[in-house]
């Protein structure tokens, strides 16, 4: 009996012994998924740097509630200080719950390249900003033909906001694949939408290609004409590196009073002064690197009601029948008067 307890003792104690084992193994193991995971979420942008997607971030945390000012002007336009035309195609009319497309067209000399960040040159990326009226949004995915996927491509739209799913915006994209960029919209049904009401509606469309010139801070980016800040001559003109190791150019400019006053100049726009020369406050410096622009296009659209064309349709089938049958009354009478003036 004492035995068959010592028995049961000892399996009970390696029972929990592999219990407690296999939890042990549990934690380390979560524990090294978690130290993996938190080294690769701050390692990944080293070791395979994605591209940032910029200016739209910038528009939609600057201006959260809408991209478009009470003049009318889209605020891309403050930062991408250059005028660039665009072109946008939507439909004159469109009936609910349908899927159309609405095209923006960002034409640009494609052998053109642009400063990058580094100041570099590189391609142009280009970008858009579709509002729709209220009610109209991207449509979902099962909603567009093969036809319409295939001139969508790859594109990724996002909202402006979760309150704003009319405001679509896009990029920056490939400028060479990007020119023409095709948004698939499905249009609002008032049957089953009441704040939605059939009649006409406005649609404002901006477009980008290249980089800006100014951040939202007010700073300017290597992507600008840099000015002098003061009356002068230039003493000298020195090429430094920070402690991130980005090169600029720091020229100083001594006035008549004696005072130096320096301007930090970073890679991308080309120096067109130099040392001993003298320069007026706001003379340019540098030359404009700027190859790119931003362009902005209303257009309407009608949400027009399928009973209303039937109705016209059938309007102008009867029109289109009395005259028929007026024209044949005519003939009956000539008819008439030929055969009295017989007798």
């Amino acid at each position: 009996m004492t035995n068959s307890i010592v028995v049961l003792i000892e399996m009970r104690n390696a029972f929990i012994t592999a219990r407690l084992t296999r939890s042990a193994r549990a934690i380390v193991k979560t524990l090294l998924i978690a130290i993996a995971t938190v080294t690769f979420y701050f390692t990944s942008d080293l070791v395979l740097p994605q591209p940032a997607a910029a200016y739209p971030f910038w528009a939609q945390q600057t201006y959260p509630e809408t991209p478009r000012e009470p003049t009318g002007r889209i605020v891309c336009a403050n930062c991408h200080l250059a005028a660039k035309p665009i072109d946008v195609e939507v439909p004159q009319s469109v009936l609910p719950d349908t899927v159309f497309k609405a095209v923006v067209k960002i034409p640009y000399d494609t052998s053109l390249q642009q400063v990058g960040a580094d100041g570099s040159k590189v391609g142009l990326n280009v970008g858009a900003v579709l509002m729709l009226p209220e009610g109209f949004k991207i449509a979902p995915e099962d909603r567009i033909s093969e036809e319409l996927k295939e001139e969508v491509g790859d594109t990724f739209f996002q909202p402006y906001s979760e309150e704003k799913d009319n405001v679509i915006i896009v990029g920056p994209l490939p400028g060479e694949q990007y020119q023409e960029i095709v948004f698939p919209v499905l249009s609002p049904n008032p049957a089953t939408d009441k704040n939605i009401h059939f009649g006409k509606y406005s649609v404002h469309v901006g477009g980008n290609r290249g980089r800006g010139q100014v951040y939202p801070t007010g700073e300017k980016s290597n992507n600008s004409v840099y000015n002098a800040s003061a009356t002068g001559t230039i003493s000298k003109i020195a090429k430094e590196e920070d402690g991130d190791g980005n090169v600029k150019y720091v020229v100083s400019i001594q006035s008549e009073s004696g005072e130096v006053v320096k301007e930090t100049i970073p890679l991308g726009p080309e120096l067109i002064v130099s040392e001993g020369q003298t320069v007026k406050s706001g003379d340019a410096l540098t030359s404009n690197p700027n190859v790119g622009g931003f362009g902005q296009q209303d257009a309407e659209i009608v949400l027009q009601d399928a009973s209303r064309v039937q109705w016209m349709i059938a309007f102008i089938a009867l029109v289109m029948l009395a005259q028929v049958m007026l024209v044949l009354k005519k003939k009956q009478v000539e008819k008439v008067q030929a055969a009295e003036m017989n007798f």
